[in-house]
């Protein structure tokens, strides 16, 4: 990346400039997973009961942020070359190209053994294949320039790798929104949550029900469950976990048991 972002500096070629913001992404893909991990070692405090994990996500909108602003760069660069092509250096465009085309074929036989075993080793396969891709493109625009002189192919491959990094981000985005929005996570049907725990013997009604992510894998739930028999709380409650970690994979979770009085003489919340 580093490479590229220098042949594209010295060579005018937008479309090595394009590569490197598409290897960024990777790049940042990694970098947050490792952000997750040492954060995620930090012991909890008073303050932050939750530790650090939520770092993650925090790291993962700036990310995505970040890359949206560096892709608008670039379509608008395309846009003012189209109007007035620079100056572009071939061959050590070509040259660069090669060499990051090599760097992925390296990476991607490093990495083919393990994508079969673990998911995110083929994630990383992957990744590394579509930079392999963006890599073809500044090659046949490299060779373009090289052989026939015409410019303009610089920003077209520029502006197409651009676009490539666009869905991922714009995804990334929406997921990291929707986590600090305290958002149901996608896997979870949260009407199916509620009719499951309405099953339970006991309880006659449910209300109050949130799901919510703390961080990417950890998901938790809180609700109040009205029963109708308070000396069977302890074994609606146990039925209550058990049916959420079997049901929906949630550990995290925060459950009130209340009878009917108890349920009127609550404050009415506003969410």
């Amino acid at each position: 990346m580093a490479v590229e972002v220098v042949g594209g500096l010295w060579t005018g070629s937008l479309a090595l400039l394009a590569d490197a913001a598409h290897m960024l992404t990777d790049a940042g893909g990694l970098a947050l997973a490792l952000i997750a991990i040492k954060f995620g070692e930090r012991p909890r405090t008073p303050q932050n009961t939750f530790g650090y994990i939520r770092m993650e996500v925090l790291s993962a909108l700036t990310n995505a942020v970040v890359l949206l602003l560096l892709t608008i760069y670039i379509l608008y660069e395309a846009y003012q070359r189209f109007l007035s092509p620079p100056e572009i250096i071939g061959g050590p465009m070509l040259a660069v190209a090669v060499a990051g085309l090599i760097v992925n074929l390296v990476s991607m036989r490093m990495l083919s053994a393990g994508s079969q075993e673990s998911l995110n080793v083929k994630g990383a396969y992957f990744e590394v294949l579509a930079d392999m891709l963006g890599s073809l493109g500044v090659i046949v625009a490299a060779a373009v320039v090289v052989w026939t002189g015409w410019r303009l192919v610089d920003p077209i491959i520029g502006a197409g790798i651009g676009l490539f990094i666009v869905p991922r981000t714009w995804i990334l985005l929406k997921q990291a929104l929707h986590i600090l929005m305290e958002g149901t996570p996608a896997e979870i049907d949260v009407t199916l949550l509620e009719t499951k725990l309405r099953e339970i013997p006991g309880v006659v009604d449910v209300h109050d029900l949130h799901v919510w992510t703390i961080t990417s894998g950890a998901d938790a739930m809180s609700g109040h469950l009205v029963v109708a028999n308070m000396a069977a709380a302890r074994e609606i409650l146990a039925s209550a976990q058990e049916s959420l970690k079997l049901n929906f994979g949630l550990k995290h979770v925060t459950i009130q048991i209340e009878d009917a009085a108890l349920q009127k003489a609550e404050p009415k919340l506003l969410f």
